[in-house]
């Protein structure tokens, strides 16, 4: 049987491109072999006479253009559009949940008790917007305001253009109140507000907490202060994008015209790492948490260190961050059970331990009722997307 002729367009100066690819993999692995080539030059988006030059019998493209959706229909090509813009009529699209992005950048500021809030993107982007959104709607059902900075995008970064949005950024900067958190739309646009707040002498994370969206790994730790990033999971996209292709060449037609992909979570590093709580025995008790909550930490302990009674802290707590210190306290030894099961190999057993759970039947059944999910099916899940 003859194997399928793929095409990937894919520009690989972009590190989501390379997760993406990864996912493809996996699935034509497990599924179905193809034979595939890499345009990591775009140039099916530029030459029309490069799709004509070879019979491929499908297409999935990051860096999909009028062009390319024009080339494939006229050849008859089945085209998955994994690009983050605007959908072309016809052309089935895989892009990342930016709405829930927006949420979860929310959530991430909001468990460190920050009051004060900014988003800063790109008014012209659409993606951007959506998660400016997303965040500002996260915020408002807290009953939180959000001072927002959109300025269009060019479409590339020059000199030029970066020293304007320095100058305009460092004006909005001084005019937040503090501490503030602030997200951006994307990593590239968090680098330009730490730039503009290190030009101003303004400190990271002190008086402004920032968070950036794709988590370039590289990238973020380069930065001064390293940037905390949400993750979107591109591999479960690309994934996606290779099962939807492999319905398409049987056949089958798309049940839904876009499928949008959920974050899989925040990177926390220097920019965001820290409590803005005034209330001193509530950061007290929050810092011990942080610290203690793996090592199988109860109410009991947080209280005595915390300096307070138990009914008083119990108040404070509810009242600065929306929850008990027993909920904290599970919150955090669940971001770490997550963090885990999705990055290493390690058998719940070892998990159980790592985060101050006893028994593995403990763990479970506290994950499946915050979450919703069974750790092992939440292992499977993320893993798809991020293996």
């Amino acid at each position: 049987m003859t194997r399928p002729k793929i095409l990937l367009v894919f520009l690989m100066r972009f590190e989501e491109s390379a997760r993406m690819l990864h996912g493809i993999v996996q699935y034509e692995r497990s599924h179905r072999q193809w034979d595939t080539f890499l345009d990591d030059e775009a140039r099916a988006e530029r030459d029309p006479d490069f799709l004509s030059a070879e019979p491929w019998n499908g297409v999935i493209s990051r860096n999909t253009t009028p062009a390319l959706v024009e080339g494939c229909a006229k050849l008859g090509i089945p085209l998955v559009d994994l690009n983050d813009t605007a959908a072309f009529p016809g052309v089935p699209k895989i892009r990342p949940n930016n709405h829930a992005i927006g949420h979860l950048g929310a959530e991430h500021f909001l468990e460190r008790g920050f009051r004060h809030f900014g988003f800063c993107g790109f008014s012209n982007e659409g993606w951007s917007c959506e998660r400016r959104d997303g965040f500002v709607e996260a915020l408002r059902l807290g009953g939180h305001g959000c001072s927002v900075l959109d300025l269009p995008y060019p479409g590339f970064i020059t000199p030029e253009w970066n020293a304007t949005q320095s100058r305009l950024i460092d004006a909005w900067l001084r005019h937040l109140p503090r501490p503030c958190a602030i997200m951006a739309c994307v990593d590239v646009r968090a680098f330009q507000v730490i730039a503009a707040a290190r030009t101003a002498q303004l400190r990271v994370p002190e008086e402004f907490a920032l968070l950036g969206v794709n988590n370039d790994v590289v990238r973020c730790e380069l930065s001064h202060p390293p940037l905390s990033s949400i993750v979107l999971n591109a591999q479960q996209s690309g994934y996606q994008a290779a099962e939807l292709l492999d319905q398409m060449l049987r056949g089958v037609r798309p049940e839904t015209p876009e499928i949008r992909i959920d974050p899989i979570g925040v990177v926390t590093r220097l920019s965001t790492d820290i409590l803005a709580v005034a209330d001193r025995n509530v950061s007290l008790a929050l810092n011990y948490i942080r610290e203690h909550a793996c090592k199988g930490l109860n109410v009991d302990q947080v209280v005595a260190h915390a300096a307070a009674s138990r009914s008083q802290l119990e108040k404070k707590f509810r009242r600065f961050i929306g929850r008990s210190p027993q909920a904290e306290i599970r919150r955090v030894q669940l971001a770490r059970a997550k963090e885990l099961l999705t990055e290493t190999d390690l058998p719940l057993k070892s998990i159980a331990a790592l985060t101050g759970f006893e028994h593995i039947e403990y763990l479970s059944v506290v994950f499946k009722r915050m979450t919703g999910e069974a750790p092992g099916q939440y292992r499977k899940r993320t893993r798809a997307g991020q293996l």
